[in-house]
């Protein structure tokens, strides 16, 4: 928790220093892939926070648990069940909306750097699979055929060098131990209306 504390501090300084330099730099194509290059720290720290409130939410779930199957603490007059679910629930939700957040941050610099990658000029050009500038002459040996495959051909395939692996299975970790802990809490709750009812 402390060095997620941290790191969060250090990632709202960061952004208020990446706000500071886009007020300063200049509005051409060379200021903003100087601005491009300069967001790509905090992207990647936006990645790294994504991890850690993944796994903090999984370790406060473990944690949970254990605290109610293995110790036994649903028998201690301090453990309310329903308190524990209700902010338990409201944890997943705040984690959610953090995560979409952060996750917005690499987004908008991945998109970034691919417009800037195929654009370096920020200038229309010819780009494979993507975009091709023609004239009337290009246009009427296709028999005035606007259909954009005529011209722009098939772009290579590319491999998706920005799909974590790690990070999709820890998404679904999260969620299948959340699940683990709401079945639980359910199993609990089923039990205990039985024993109630003298079934």
């Amino acid at each position: 928790m402390t060095t997620f504390t941290q790191d969060t501090a250090a990632y709202h300084n960061a952004i208020e220093e990446a706000a500071a330099a886009w007020d300063s730099c200049t509005r051409d194509n060379a200021g903003l892939h100087q601005a491009a290059e300069g967001l790509a720290p905090l992207a990647e720290q936006s990645r790294d926070l994504v991890k850690q409130a993944d796994l903090l939410y999984k370790l406060v779930s473990r944690l949970i648990s254990i605290c109610g199957n293995e110790l036994n603490a649903r028998k201690n007059e301090d453990w309310v069940s329903r308190d524990i679910n209700k902010t338990h629930k409201e944890l997943d939700k705040t984690r959610k909306d953090a995560v979409e957040q952060l996750k917005q941050v690499y987004y908008f610099f991945k998109q970034a750097h691919w417009l800037q990658e195929r654009f370096p000029e920020a200038k229309l050009q010819d780009v494979e699979g993507l975009v091709k500038l023609v004239d009337k002459t290009e246009l009427e040996a296709n028999d005035w055929s606007l259909t954009p495959g005529r011209y722009v051909g098939v772009a290579p395939e590319e491999e998706d060098e920005d799909f974590d692996f790690e990070e999709a299975l820890r998404e679904i970790h999260v969620e299948l131990e959340d699940l683990n802990v709401e079945a639980a809490a359910l199993a609990a709750t089923i039990k205990k209306n039985f024993e109630e009812l003298g079934i």
